[in-house]
């Protein structure tokens, strides 16, 4: 079942996303050598906190952490640890959701770090360029087959794959809701977007295949392959004229 936002709860989305945003930016600020992925989950908590927010992801079907922080081959879902070290060159994805005044946001960079390959360089560019293509469609009436085909012509036009077994979602009421948003598909197939929708789209694209494995902690997925995978994620009102990207600051 779709749940439709009424104007109270988009005011809240919207401070909660500003106030989301502003964590995601600070943490994929502080991706830098040397850094464990855990300090970068002790500080996505510290920042939460401060903002006067919770974690949405910790403890949401027993997930350890407050951030999911992916590198390289890792698409989306990477326990942060101790032992897991950032190097130059690598390719980090944040993916951070919060929870404010009991309504859930959802959003998601990839940054790389140092000097990165150009080929890791374009992958991080196309991913984000073809989130933003999806949002600029945005409105009543638009089918979800459009948002995705945009996404995946996009990143197929520079030779990267999207992933199909993982996808994006409604979001506002809880972590996940309906719909799911493909980052494939037809044009003008699927379910119809109607204001008061809330979604959150998040392209998934790989150097590589599509192929994807979940590793034997339950949780961090990654590239079949071994190929190096780019994420981001918008949480996005469906406005009465168009759209508002509700993650930003």
């Amino acid at each position: 079942m779709i749940r439709i936002k009424n104007a109270e709860d988009i005011a809240k989305l919207i401070e909660g996303g500003k106030r989301l945003a502003h964590v995601v930016h600070q943490v994929a600020s502080a991706v830098r050598p040397g850094i464990s992925t855990a300090t970068l989950d002790e500080l996505t908590e510290h920042l939460i906190a401060e903002s006067g927010g919770q974690p949405s992801f910790k403890g949401y079907n027993d997930y350890p952490a407050s951030a999911c922080i992916s590198i390289n081959e890792g698409v989306v879902h990477g326990i942060p640890s101790t032992k897991r070290k950032i190097k130059e060159g690598d390719v980090v994805g944040v993916d951070i959701g919060l929870e404010y005044q009991g309504l859930f946001t959802d959003m998601a960079v990839t940054v790389g770090v140092g000097k990165v390959s150009p080929e890791a360089k374009k992958l991080i560019e196309v991913t984000k360029k073809s989130l933003d293509r999806a949002i600029a469609l945005v409105k009543p009436g638009v089918a979800l087959g459009d948002i995705g085909h945009t996404v995946q012509q996009y990143a197929e036009s520079f030779g990267f794959s999207v992933v199909k077994s993982l996808v994006g979602h409604g979001v506002g009421y809880a972590v996940h809701e309906e719909p799911k948003i493909p980052n494939f598909g037809k044009p003008g197939r699927g379910l119809r977007l109607s204001a008061g929708m809330v979604i959150a789209i998040e392209p998934m694209v790989n150097i590589g295949g599509d192929g994807v494995i979940t590793l034997s902690d339950g949780w961090t997925i990654v590239t079949s392959d071994g190929a190096y995978s780019a994420h981001f994620e918008h949480t996005i009102a469906v406005t009465e004229t168009g759209h508002r990207i509700l993650t930003q600051e």
